[in-house]
């Protein structure tokens, strides 16, 4: 099964200086893969250099099936072309328009559904409702009434109505309570089975991610210091802490 994204090298950054360095890291379809690591450690930047928000400094690109030449400039088309491809975004700010309702949210979301042989029927509104329950509640509520945990299920059920292929999630946990964060990753596990969507999620609790997460990746100082099953990286304690603290070696 050919892997729906694949860095090999890549080395990205902002004005040319680089902020991740030599960076492999493979996403295959119907898996979640955690990025964790320290603040600062590149795991935004990765992500906007997946979206083509970013352009890659060095290295091998990939994104569904299409190489990314590194160097150049930030070309809006290119990042359309990626979305309309099967990429989605959630982004730390979550990228809601205040003044909708959650409902009028879902109704654009739903006319911009991908269909394709190379992907399944996009979930329904109905579906969406059931992996984001507390939203049936408040859809007809401005989006900026809405609680923190409310905005995160907003966004996600907004992107994963389009049909991905790959997700990308970017701070999952930004404000929220542990407890609402614990209901939400296994969600994002359910969306990976359902939809065969590769999901990449930035996650700063660990032990929660990897709980439900197929792989992870340990990024330190711009570097990814381990990565392997997500089962291997909870079961090394020592591995993770070294990350977090700054005191690993690369592996």
């Amino acid at each position: 099964m050919s892997a729906l994204l694949a860095l090999r090298g890549v080395a990205a950054g902002y004005d040319g200086t680089a902020v991740v360095h030599d960076v492999d890291v493979e996403v295959s379809p119907g898996e979640v893969v955690a990025l964790v690591g320290p603040n600062g450690a590149g795991k935004t930047t990765l992500l906007l250099t997946v979206s083509g928000l970013l352009t890659p400094l060095a290295g091998d690109l990939e994104v569904l099936g299409d190489a990314v030449r590194p160097g150049g400039r930030v070309r809006t088309a290119e990042v359309v072309r990626r979305a309309r491809r099967g990429l989605a975004h959630v982004p730390e700010d979550r990228g809601l328009f205040f003044e909708l309702t959650a409902r009028e949210h879902l109704r654009l979301a739903s006319g911009r559904r991908r269909r394709g042989a190379d992907r399944p029927e996009p979930p329904t509104t109905a579906e969406v409702l059931e992996w984001f329950p507390a939203l049936a509640r408040v859809l007809d509520r401005r989006a900026g009434l809405l609680s923190g945990g409310e905005q995160q299920m907003l966004a996600l059920a907004r992107a994963v109505l389009g049909g991905p292929r790959l997700l990308l999630v970017d701070e999952l946990s930004l404000g929220l309570a542990p407890l609402v964060v614990a209901s939400l990753l296994p969600t994002l596990a359910a969306i990976a089975r359902r939809t065969g969507a590769g999901v990449v999620v930035v996650e700063q609790h660990v032990a929660m991610a990897l709980e439900v997460a197929d792989r992870g990746y340990l990024l330190a100082g711009g570097r990814v210091l381990a990565s392997g099953p997500a089962a291997e990286l909870a079961a090394s304690p020592d591995l993770l802490a070294a990350g977090y603290l700054g005191s690993g070696t690369a592996h």
